[in-house]
């Protein structure tokens, strides 16, 4: 039987195919710590789950394609406090950032389009793009410069005829990097210059450190007709499982050709939607302690890995993850040698390899992906583990 180019050409997730080898290295009876992937440990609010049991209608509806209209509210109030001010049709629910993202994908361009984005990004961005023939061309940014963008020049070398939008985290994931207000402006310059659509991911926007500025593209006014901006719960409220996403946009047009995409889906679960009403509700005090927990384990990582010779790195300052060129050949030859052939006291560290967050071939090999969502003991002993298992590795393969 064929399959679809689209299927067969999409990236498997570089964060979840090496599974199988913590699965193994568990059932040997290792320790694990997963620095993998961007599960918080954080205890997601009571509202949340109190909402849901309290939930006593006779039938579970379909809520409305565009969503909850008490979750849009909730929403609107949320991005006031950004000096953000949405109307009620310009916000829709999603299953997830991640629906809204392929759905943002898919209303800006066609198949053989293009949209730039800088690298390493999230690596669904490549699998989301491939699965409706949209290609991203990479904008590469660098460990050493701490993955901020490269000049407006270099930038616009990349984009052609066929680009159709810029797509970029901020906070950055796999990087934490946070990008300067320069750097905004002159993203929204590109885009008004060329005519694009800017993909604008938010989620960590809470996840800022050292008293940084941070600014959303929902701030600039100028081009806020082609901001596209995707936010999630999962992240922001520890809420992963809940899968309730949302796109914004001042757009108008381009949220009703978005709405009959959320028709096709008929709607996002409803149990769900009336529980992420109370996360958006959580007090500012919330954000004020998890930032503060995550400034803590950010700053666990960066020291350890400080400390290794032949680690290059900069201070993330968003986020919680740090993207780490190591001292090898090859990163996922590394991960996967930790969970097979290392362990420091029966315990092991399992971390992403970089190579898949980056388009360009040969990018990343020697990166990886921590995601510092552990507690501050454990992610003390995985990054002493680590900095054992990296001693080794070079070790052996002097």
């Amino acid at each position: 039987m064929k399959f679809s180019r689209r299927i067969t050409t999409m990236q498997a997730s570089p964060i979840r195919k090496l599974v199988p080898y913590a699965t193994k290295a568990k059932s040997e009876g290792k320790k694990v710590y997963h620095l993998n992937i961007g599960q918080p440990d954080i205890k997601t609010p009571q509202s949340f789950f109190d909402a849901v049991k309290n939930f006593n209608e006779e039938v579970l509806e379909y809520s409305f394609s565009q969503g909850m209209p008490e979750l849009i509210d909730a929403i609107r109030d949320y991005y006031k406090n950004y000096n953000m001010d949405f109307d009620k049709d310009e916000i829709l629910i999603t299953n997830g950032g991640s629906e809204a993202l392929m759905f943002a994908i898919i209303a800006i361009a066609d198949a053989g389009d293009e949209i730039i984005a800088p690298e390493p990004f999230y690596t669904n961005y490549n699998g989301f793009a491939s699965a409706v023939d949209v290609n991203i061309l990479p904008i590469t940014t660098k460990a050493e410069d701490g993955f901020h963008l490269p000049s407006k020049s270099e930038i616009e070398n990349v984009i052609t005829p066929r680009t159709r939008g810029i797509m970029l985290s901020n906070p950055g994931n796999p990087t934490g990097v946070v990008y300067t207000k320069e750097e905004i402006e002159m993203v929204a310059s590109i885009a008004k210059e060329h005519n694009l659509f800017i993909i604008a991911d938010e989620v960590y926007r809470e996840f800022v450190y050292d008293g940084l500025e941070y600014t959303s593209f929902g701030n600039v006014k100028d081009v806020e007709d082609r901001v596209i901006i995707v936010d999630s719960v999962s992240k922001r409220y520890s809420a992963c499982g809940a899968r309730i996403g949302s796109i914004a946009s001042k757009n108008k047009e381009l949220m009703n050709q978005i709405l009959k995409l959320c028709q096709g889906r008929l709607c996002v679960p409803t149990l769900e939607q009336v529980g992420a009403v109370e996360l958006y509700k959580t007090d500012e005090s919330y954000f004020e302690e998890v930032n503060q927990e995550y400034k803590k384990r950010r700053d666990i990582v960066y020291k350890k890995l400080s400390e290794i010779d032949g680690v290059v790195c900069k201070e993330p300052k968003g986020a919680f993850y740090v993207v780490a060129k190591l001292p090898v050949e090859n990163a996922e030859d590394f991960v996967i040698w930790m969970l097979r052939d290392f362990d420091l006291n029966g315990e092991t560290v399992m971390m992403a390899p970089a190579e898949g967050f980056y388009s360009t071939p040969g990018l990343g090999k020697d990166e990886v992906r921590l995601a510092y969502i552990l507690n501050e003991d454990d992610l003390t002993k995985a990054m002493e583990v680590l900095k054992k298992g990296l001693e080794t590795y070079i070790n052996l393969n002097k």
